[in-house]
């Protein structure tokens, strides 16, 4: 669920396809399932508007992908419109299968109109939830939909099982933003969306409410994903606890909440056990913004409604926001963050003392990355929205990525990346300061295509630290190729002598996106196990354009398996 911006004009009539695509035969292991993604325009309504948005086969949101682990997956992707185009598999692996991540201009140049490109990979030690997107500007907007990864066969959930499995997106219909020309920030959205339906609290949409039917006293696996390109959203239903058992594709020790966060880019599966007293009700479920600093934000509330219902003609067609109101659910105020920092301290890995996670017991190297906004020259002779006429910027060790023009895996495989980056980038701060406290006289970045180096199979502790520059935020970094241990995470500055003492290195949540607190820090741990050139970003996309973004080259082994395998012939050239 992301933002809905106002612009433009629309045309035509909305055409809607569920997720319900993912209920089809469940496929069986050790096969290639094969997919066709055509990118197209689609006319769509929404909101007393209309208009046309980039899509995938006309569908939004876009095919939902089921695979089993061990599964190949071949997407052939066609692109018949005029923007260019990329697809990623959010957090999967992609085992020395870089060439199929998909960042413009990071593993591959983008797909032209007209032109098409075929994304081969293997899921490799994957189950879960995670999503594909499109990975240039901001279309995955629109450019998006939920990638289902089951267990092998024979093999269960280490949960009970679900009576019936519901994808359900928290995500956006489609974004305008003038940001990037005016150097200030995104516009305030106009509604939020889950499955692509604003709900019934915005105007226009009273008939437009995703509806989820189920029967009392049933365990429903809801697999939540949140698409959105510039919210952290909360999440829960009425009446209703959840138990959360999986995030990011992995399991978890499961535990119940009334609600849950999801960062941008996250995927948390929870069972939901539907009341058996309510035979004939209806709650709301709703997700709102988890707010942190200065950002421009939507404080309305989205909501779809549950249906616990013993037959299909039991309520009306229309329903009354005003009958159901005493069912809406008790989300987290906007900016409570203490909720989070819970919420967070609860996500656990299935291992135990007696059989701890595989997480680094020892650390070959470390680095300290501050993560946030800060500024940069407005361009000759115009004055920009960010503050004192600068424009918003963002940054990694005060490093602003500037995206090249050639795809840095295709320069880095062939051995041309003179001119293309250089791999300087900083191991920790050039300047210390107080993080979190009074920011620095000069807030401006310095800008470059800068990546760090790391050998294969190092093991790697990476502290990201937020500053308060201008105004502490949250920020979602996300990691492509691998998982990571999240070891430790706390507010104010990092202090290398005492919070060490307190890391989990028994059984810390594995994800691919995690969120560095507003103020404060967190601790990850990985083995560079996955040779090839690996993006890490901000997955809120505003602060990914202002540069919030770096990239690891990650070296070949020497074993045959342990080098990245060379592209196909069909991968797009710049």
């Amino acid at each position: 669920m992301a933002a809905v911006y106002k612009s433009t004009a629309f045309v035509g009539v909305f055409v809607f396809t569920f997720v319900t695509l993912c209920l089809f035969p469940l496929p069986v292991a050790g096969i290639t399932r094969y997919y066709k993604f055509d990118i197209k325009l689609q006319n769509v309504a929404r909101l007393c508007h209309a208009k046309s948005i980039v899509t995938v086969s006309g569908q939004f949101p876009g095919p939902c992908v089921m695979v089993r682990e061990g599964n190949h997956l071949s997407v052939k992707v066609v692109n018949h419109v005029p923007n260019n185009i990329t697809i990623h598999w959010h957090g999967v692996r992609q085992l020395r299968t870089g060439w199929a991540d998909g960042p413009a201009y990071v593993t591959q140049c983008p797909i032209q109109k007209g032109q098409s490109y075929v994304y081969k990979f293997r899921i490799v030690g994957q189950r879960g939830t995670l999503f594909w997107h499109a990975h240039i500007s901001w279309l995955r907007a629109t450019v998006y939909g939920p990638l289902i990864i089951l267990p092998r066969l024979g093999v269960p959930y280490p949960f009970p099982k679900p009576y019936k499995e519901v994808p359900i997106i928290l995500d956006t219909e489609a974004i305008i933003s003038q940001a990037l020309q005016t150097g200030g920030g995104p516009n305030v959205s106009d509604a939020y969306t889950i499955n692509g339906h604003p709900g019934p609290f915005y105007n226009c949409s009273a008939k437009d409410t995703f509806k989820l039917k189920v029967k009392p006293g049933k365990t429903y696996l809801l697999r939540l994903i949140n698409a959105a390109l510039n919210d952290q959203l909360f999440f829960g239903i009425a009446n209703h606890t959840l138990t959360v058992v999986e995030a990011d594709a992995v399991y978890v020790k499961p535990f119940e909440t009334e609600a849950i966060l999801l960062a941008s880019g996250q995927t948390t599966n929870v069972l939901l056990k539907t009341k058996p007293t309510y035979p004939n009700a209806s709650f709301f479920m709703a997700a709102r913004p988890y707010v942190t600093g200065s950002a421009t934000f939507n404080n309305s509330t989205v909501a779809g409604i549950l249906e616990n219902k013993l037959s299909p003609n039991s309520l009306p067609s229309s329903i009354s926001v005003k009958n159901l109101s005493p069912f809406k659910p008790n989300l987290p105020a906007l900016s409570n963050t203490s909720f989070v920092e819970n919420f967070a301290n609860k996500l656990r890995g299935l291992a135990t003392v007696h059989s701890p996670a595989s997480v680094p017991q020892n650390v070959d190297k470390q680095f300290l990355f501050t993560v946030g906004l800060e500024t940069s020259q407005c361009w000759q002779n115009r004055t920009c929205q960010g503050p004192n006429g600068t424009k918003f910027a963002a940054a990694v060790n005060n490093v602003s990525f500037t995206t090249p023009t050639t795809a840095l895996l295709q320069a880095h495989f062939f051995g041309k990346s003179h001119g293309v980056y250089k791999t300087d980038f900083p191991r920790e701060p050039k300047i210390r300061f107080d993080y979190t406290g009074t920011p620095p006289d000069n807030t401006m970045v310095n800008n470059g295509t800068k990546l760090l180096v790391l050998p294969f199979n190092t093991n790697v502790e990476l502290i990201m630290q937020d500053t308060s520059i201008l105004g502490a935020e949250s920020h979602p970094l996300h990691l492509h190729g691998y998982n990571f241990f999240v070891v430790g995470q706390g507010f104010g500055n990092f202090d290398p002598q005492k919070n060490p003492n307190n890391f989990n290195l028994i059984d810390p949540v594995e994800r691919n996106t995690v969120g560095v607190p507003a103020g404060g820090w967190i601790v990850i741990r990985f083995v560079a196990d996955n040779p090839g050139v690996w993006f890490m970003h901000c997955h809120i996309d505003a602060h990914q354009s202002w540069g919030l973004k770096m990239a690891w080259i990650v070296l070949d082994g020497d074993l045959p398996n342990q080098k990245l395998s060379p592209p196909a012939d069909d991968l797009p050239m710049c």
